[in-house]
């Protein structure tokens, strides 16, 4: 059946769910890294006698796949831009001035 315009989308993939295979290679990088702890700290170790900084490309590009990477935002705020802020309280008297008791 074709698209018809104005009919809801049914079935598939929600929107910012990860596919089935994103998610079962996750768990795979996961599960040898857990597996694999003090194998990989020897070769890190073993790497890292000759070279630190080899070492420690290694230890971030696994952890690339094992902690999604944190997206880069820039922000920039126009210089010319005034706020007013208004403070209005709902209190009927000052703090420092006792409550007039004929108000009630």
């Amino acid at each position: 059946m074709p698209f018809e315009k104005g009919r809801a989308k049914t079935g598939g993939k929600v929107k910012g769910q990860a596919n089935r295979s994103t998610t079962q290679a996750r768990e795979a990088i996961a599960a040898f890294v857990d597996n694999n702890t003090e194998r990989l700290t020897d070769w890190l170790d073993r790497i890292a006698l000759d070279s630190p900084k080899d070492a420690f490309d290694c230890v971030t590009k696994v952890m690339e796949y094992h902690l999604p990477k944190l997206a880069r935002t820039e922000s920039t705020i126009d210089a010319n831009v005034r706020t007013t802020i208004q403070v209005t309280s709902n209190i009927p008297y000052a703090p420092n001035e006792k409550p007039d008791e004929s108000s009630d």
